[in-house]
């Protein structure tokens, strides 16, 4: 049976992208609906039918960003050492929070710093990825808590919380206008929590 229906006439990866930097450059509660379909070159009725609301949009948004901009985790979390963990994400942090052509620092920082209580389901959401992705290095470090790698007086969960608080601090410099050698800097100073053995 024929497929009903008009085809889709916009790629939905590349509609997405364009939502991300209206996203990340204005904020979800700064974000309208026209300015989305501006920016994604589509009708709202076309924008309902592909990604639902704008709050359904935004989530889609992000979800993308933490595949494509945020792939460098996973190369991250697979490294041999908990210091090269660190080290590969602190420095391929830095680099996307200051690349050219992209808005500074990080979208699930920007996305919903701040937010009127009736967008309090964003901020969940956004927290909610934010102690996921947390998760993911708990989970490293205490694999490398048990195999020696870590001294057996380090904690893999403030460990965790320690990278993605200075994280989460180095998206909001980026913002301000820190430049990426800066940024380093930092984040060669953060790598002192992580000493080789």
């Amino acid at each position: 049976m024929a497929a009903r229906g008009r085809p889709r006439e916009f790629a939905l990866d590349d509609a997405l992208d364009r939502a991300i930097d209206v996203f990340w450059r204005q904020g979800y509660e700064g974000t309208t609906l026209d300015d989305l379909t501006r920016a994604m070159n589509i009708s709202r009725p076309s924008l309902y039918a592909a990604f639902g609301n704008k709050e359904s949009t935004f989530t889609r948004a992000v979800e993308r960003y933490a595949a494509v901009d945020m792939a460098y985790v996973d190369d991250a979390i697979a490294q041999p050492t908990a210091h090269g963990v660190a080290e590969h994400y602190l420095y391929r942090n830095v680099i996307a929070i200051t690349a050219p052509g992209k808005p500074a620092g990080c979208l699930s920082i920007q996305g919903g710093l701040t937010s009127s209580p009736e967008h309090r389901r964003v901020v969940d959401f956004l927290n909610d990825s934010r102690a996921a992705g947390e998760a993911r290095f708990v989970e490293r470090f205490q694999t490398a808590l048990e195999t020696g790698d870590l001294a057996p007086s380090e904690r893999p969960r403030e460990l965790a919380k320690y990278l993605s608080t200075v994280t989460a601090g180095l998206a909001v410099q980026a913002t301000g206008g820190a430049t990426r050698s800066e940024l380093e800097q930092v984040a060669a100073r953060a790598l002192l929590a992580f000493p080789t053995r």
